[in-house]
């Protein structure tokens, strides 16, 4: 019996400065609205990665996927156009890499309330 594993498609970006908080407005009430549309994600984050800031902010965009087949249709019939729309926006300003990884183990705490944010 094959398994498939659900997927966690992670976009690293590194933004300018001075637009950050522009672009990440953007990111929350439009672009991921956009992508969450296409039906392919069960769910999303933006992660602050705080280590790696030397030439401007840096996020993770992370998004769940039930599988790797889903997330391949939704690079091919979705991904392109979305990231066009990202590049003409901002250009150069936002400097992109994504990873895939597979979720092979995962364990959530049953005591959320103790840790609100």
């Amino acid at each position: 019996m094959c398994v498939m594993n659900r997927v966690l498609y992670n976009v690293t970006c590194s933004v300018d400065k001075e637009i950050h908080e522009a672009w990440l407005d953007w990111m929350m009430f439009i672009h991921i609205p956009e992508v969450m549309a296409t039906g392919f994600f069960l769910e999303n984050r933006i992660c602050r990665i705080h280590e790696y800031e030397e030439n401007g902010v840096t996020y993770g965009v992370q998004y769940i996927c039930k599988s790797k087949v889903d997330l391949d249709v939704y690079m091919k019939e979705h991904a392109p156009a979305l990231q066009q729309k990202h590049a003409d926006k901002y250009g150069t300003r936002v400097a992109a890499f994504r990873t895939v990884l597979e979720i092979l183990h995962e364990f959530k705490t049953p005591y959320v309330d103790v840790f609100p944010n």
